[in-house]
């Protein structure tokens, strides 16, 4: 059984059960199984990062209405207490870390300044926090996980590694008899870049994997953006490109409830045996 809770009568946040958690964690498992069994290795980013550092990739231009950040309570003037549930602007220093809304940043900050090989592969889960407009229990929560595994290096690589685990998502999807649709979307990174905007009109560089309207998979190309924000560079002196697959792993729990009526144990046999037929 997930309980859900929140503030201000929003039930943003889910707490999982033993049976959902055991379900989640063996989704986990499969999607970084698929990573590292394709060479990646797997680092463990933290759930904040300095606000200077996400500015880098423009998360405060671009996404501004899904940011959270954080500040420390300010106690000079001795000990303070929430009122009706939540701290005011004065009881807060400056809010110096954010919390990502996608786990792939974590990637890049880690092979900052670093030259890597041209076909790098990585896998990393992060917690992501979104400030949505509305939310509709495990479709659409404040905080979840989500499962990333991270392409840098040559553009060749890049876009082969997409190829690969866009049919094995299909596979596996086809397996649970999800009936996913796979439908191009559009990527918010490149607004304010002309050049890369254009390209995004000329070729999409998102694809999401989508159970009626809700995506719970995604393709990304992002070209050369992050290899260059964060001075990420090949043996060739140029900068590495990016590409990255994500999974939103309580949304994978929400079509699985849906698709096996509610039966957490009989989606966890489904899933395992899933994973052997995509593994094929």
């Amino acid at each position: 059984m997930t309980r859900l809770t929140g503030s201000a009568g929003a039930r943003a946040l889910a707490i999982l059960g033993p049976d959902e958690t055991r379900l989640i964690r063996e989704l986990d498992a499969v999607f970084a199984g698929w990573g590292q069994a394709a060479g990646a290795d797997e680092i463990s980013p933290p759930p904040l990062f300095p606000v200077s550092d996400l500015e880098k990739f423009d998360v405060y231009t671009n996404f501004p209405h899904l940011a959270w950040v954080a500040g420390n309570l300010d106690l000079s003037g001795g000990q303070i207490k929430p009122q009706d549930g939540a701290f005011g602007p004065s009881d807060v220093t400056g809010a110096r870390y954010g919390l990502p809304h996608a786990t792939c940043y974590g990637a890049y900050l880690y092979h900052e300044g670093d030259q890597v090989p041209d076909d790098t592969l990585v896998t990393l889960v992060n917690r992501c926090f979104r400030n949505e407009d509305h939310y509709g229990g495990l479709r659409r929560l404040a905080s979840f996980q989500m499962r990333e595994i991270v392409a840098l290096g040559s553009y060749e690589h890049t876009q082969d590694v997409l190829a690969r685990f866009t049919d094995r998502i299909l596979v596996f999807a086809d397996a649970l008899d999800l009936g996913l649709d796979k439908t191009a979307a559009s990527d918010p990174f490149f607004q304010n870049d002309g050049a890369r905007a254009l390209m995004q009109k000329l070729s999409p560089v998102k694809y999401e994997f989508q159970r009626g309207d809700l995506a719970i998979a995604s393709v990304n190309t992002h070209r050369n953006f992050f290899g260059e924000r964060c001075g990420i560079r090949l043996a060739s002196g140029e900068h590495a490109f990016t590409s990255c697959v994500a999974f939103g792993l309580e949304r994978w729990l929400a079509v699985l409830s849906e698709r096996y009526e509610d039966d957490p144990v009989a989606a966890l046999a489904a899933v395992r045996a899933a994973a052997g037929r995509a593994a094929a």
